[in-house]
This record gives C-alpha cells, sequence and structure tokens, in this order.
C-alpha cells in the first residue's frame, strides 16, 4: 500500500515560511490519515477521502478557498478515476458546493459521468448535495486587489490498495481572474488518469497540462513497459518544448512512486505506512 498526495505550488516569493510551514504539517497530517483510511478501504475510496481532506484546508485552492474568476464567482473542478474499472467521473465549474470530489464519485454511478456548468450544478442539488459557499475573506481581498498572479493550487492523491488497485483523484478552484466558462486540466484526462499500471495527478497550468496530455501520457508510457522515471522524463521533456508549467505525481502497479516538476516547486507528500516524504 502506498499514497502520494499533491497541494498545487508553493512560491518562494509570494508566500512565506510560515505558510511553506503550514503546508508541510497540512501535508503530513492528511497523508498520514488517508493510510490509515487506506488500510481498510479501496485505492478509489481512499483518494476521494484524501481530496476531500485537501478541499476542507483552506491553505489549499479546491473546495473551501478556491479562487475567484472575472466575473466575481468561484467555479471549482475535480475528478476520479478507478484505474480497475477504467471509469472517469467529473465536474467542471460547479458552484455552491464543499467538496466538489464528493459530486465526482456519485457520478461513477450513472452513466453520464462528466457534467458541466448548470448541469453540475443540478445534479449536485437533487442528489443532495447542499448549498455551500467555498468563499474565504482571504480570496475575496485578492480578488479586490486584482491580483496579477497565477493561481496554480490544485490539490490531488493517488492511491495503491492492499489488493493491487489504482486511483486518481484531482481537485481545483482554478487559477484566479480567469475568463468564466474556462475549462483546466483538472477534470479531464490530461491532469488525472489511471488504469492497472499507473495513476498519476496533476497541477499547475491547465492549458500547458493539456497541451502535453501530461497524466494520460505518462500512465500510457508505463502501461507500454517504460519506467515511471523515464514516463515522467519524456512526458516532462516534451513539455519543456514550450516552457509548460506542470507538476506531477504518479505512482505504479509495483508501488513505485515518481513526482516531477517543471518549475518549483510542487507542493506534495508521500507516504507508505513507514517512510513520509515532503516537499523542502
Amino acid at each position: 500500500m502506498k499514497l502520494l498526495i499533491h497541494g498545487g505550488f508553493f512560491s518562494e516569493f509570494s508566500q512565506s515560511n510560515e505558510i511553506k510551514l503550514a503546508k508541510q504539517q497540512a501535508m503530513e497530517r492528511i497523508a498520514k490519515s488517508a493510510f490509515e483510511f487506506l488500510k481498510t478501504h479501496t485505492a478509489l475510496e481512499t483518494v476521494v477521502y484524501a481530496v476531500e481532506q485537501l478541499e476542507d484546508d483552506p491553505l489549499f485552492n479546491a473546495g473551501i478557498g478556491s479562487q475567484i474568476q472575472s466575473d466575481g464567482i468561484i467555479r471549482m473542478s475535480a475528478s476520479l478515476m478507478d484505474g480497475n474499472s477504467k471509469k472517469f467521473s467529473g465536474v467542471i465549474n460547479i458552484q455552491k458546493v464543499k467538496n466538489p470530489i464528493r459530486v465526482a464519485e456519485h457520478l461513477m454511478k450513472v452513466d453520464d459521468r462528466v457534467l458541466g456548468g448548470e448541469g453540475a450544478n443540478g445534479y449536485a442539488a437533487v442528489n443532495g448535495f447542499d448549498s455551500f459557499s467555498t468563499e474565504i475573506p482571504e480570496r475575496r481581498a485578492e480578488y479586490e486587489r486584482k491580483l496579477a498572479s497565477l493561481g496554480t493550487g490544485t490539490v490531488g492523491c493517488i492511491a495503491l490498495d492492499s489488493n493491487g488497485k489504482l486511483a486518481a483523484a484531482t481537485s481545483t478552484g482554478g487559477k484566479g481572474f480567469e475568463i468564466p466558462g474556462r475549462i483546466s486540466d483538472s477534470a479531464t484526462v490530461a491532469g488525472n488518469y489511471a488504469n492497472a499500471d499507473c495513476a498519476v495527478s496533476c497541477t499547475g497550468v491547465g492549458e500547458d497540462i493539456v497541451s502535453a496530455a501530461v497524466a494520460s501520457k505518462i500512465v500510457t508510457r508505463v502501461t507500454d513497459g517504460f519506467s515511471i522515471e523515464e514516463s515522467f522524463g519524456r512526458t516532462f521533456n516534451e513539455l519543456a518544448e514550450f516552457d509548460g508549467f506542470a507538476g506531477a505525481i504518479g505512482l505504479d502497479k509495483s508501488g513505485n512512486m515518481f513526482w516531477q516538476e517543471s518549475h518549483p516547486k510542487i507542493v506534495f507528500a508521500a507516504f507508505d505506512g513507514e517512510e513520509f516524504t515532503v516537499f523542502q
């Protein structure tokens, strides 16, 4: 059993050492809590559990504390993929739910498994998800000041359970100040992908991740026989051709873990029940 999580990027230029320490502590708490959960649950259940905790922490740009778009509204996206069944589900630009990853999980039960905008909002409402504002004062203050910065704060989790099954989950609050209706990578196979051989979750600039098809390429390369390290290397070399901004965490069916970033530094943690690794 192994598990990795990520919480977007950390900027040495715009974030303090106090924030860095807080994120390191949060990543350790959530990774270890999710691993305990993994001991008695499937990989699919565990990645949802972990991402829900990340969505509930205002340190990260997903769920609580999501970025505000250019029209003053928060729209979130999240997706889930079961490496065993090959099912993918997701919500794009959903509003007023506390945990978009839980709506994505619910969609696993139906045929139309990826919903966007009003369709996603309506589905959540009729299926028992309470209306909930994920806005926090800090995000509103940022919006009012019209900060000119990228919000590369996606969160995600990948897990390998005791039965050798893999799953991946990713959630984002967007990059901030984007055009309403923008679609990022988080609810696509470019940003969140898993099969029986490998699971990958990405963070960074959604357009770059989609252009390089990062998650799906890494997983496909592992499936085709490349090592996870080589699969990451080849994919990130392609990303570098246009100076793409991305980070990713990966886990293969043998328990090999890998992570890589095109620009420093991705916020991540890895735990296998004994050894804990966190970004520095």
